[in-house]
């Protein structure tokens, strides 16, 4: 976890830097400074040079390693970022905690009845935290599954007495963890997730 923006733009390769002159302004910078913060951050752990970290990460798509190398998974939000790495499939998510949002109207369209009839007693700043953190945890293990977010929302309950996740379609039960951190709300999912290993960066502004 670290701040957007700062990492060394020389490391782009090529195709990123033709990927993000075709983007409009503001989305050419986010893409640009997250793929290369995320060249800075795998090269550390693959011993390798950011440029030539073997990465395949156009815009609007999963990024990738080169097969055997892990998996990974990005999180933006405002000018916070989020890098998830494992060795198995995994999804991060990120949102400022303190994000203002209509609870109750996220809840009553995008959350299953269940869901619903857990939270139903809660009110206020109560629902909107229960509600951002059960979002997050659903962008994140839709990200772990490389599915859409319109196709699979619904389908994600979380309970938050116990901490689970699944899938009301399959039953999948995936490993998952949600935090606040530096006033940012963070979520991981996919196999070791219960207990991840969060490092930052650096101060998040």
């Amino acid at each position: 976890m670290g701040p957007l923006r700062g990492a060394d733009l020389s490391s782009l390769s090529p195709l990123e830097r033709g990927w993000g002159e075709g983007l409009p302004e503001g989305q050419r910078q986010r893409y640009w400074y997250s793929r290369a913060a995320l060249r800075q951050q795998l090269a550390a752990v693959l011993g390798l040079g950011p440029v030539q970290v073997p990465l395949h990460s156009p815009p609007g798509c999963p990024p990738r390693l080169d097969q055997g190398l892990g998996w990974i998974s990005l999180s933006h939000s405002g000018e916070g970022l989020l890098i998830g790495y494992s060795r198995q499939p995994i999804g991060v998510d990120l949102e400022p905690a303190g994000r203002p949002l209509d609870a109750a109207g996220l809840l009553r369209r995008f959350y299953p009845v269940a869901e619903q009839a857990r939270l139903q007693g809660l009110a206020g700043e109560d629902l909107r935290q229960a509600v951002l953190t059960s979002w997050v945890l659903k962008e994140a293990a839709i990200k772990w599954r490389q599915r859409s977010l319109a196709a699979e929302l619904s389908q994600w309950c979380y309970d938050d007495s116990s901490g689970r996740l699944h899938h009301l379609g399959d039953g999948v039960q995936p490993d998952c963890r949600s935090a606040v951190h530096a006033g940012w709300r963070w979520a991981a999912v996919g196999a070791g997730c219960a207990e991840p290993s969060l490092h930052s960066a650096s101060a998040l502004r």
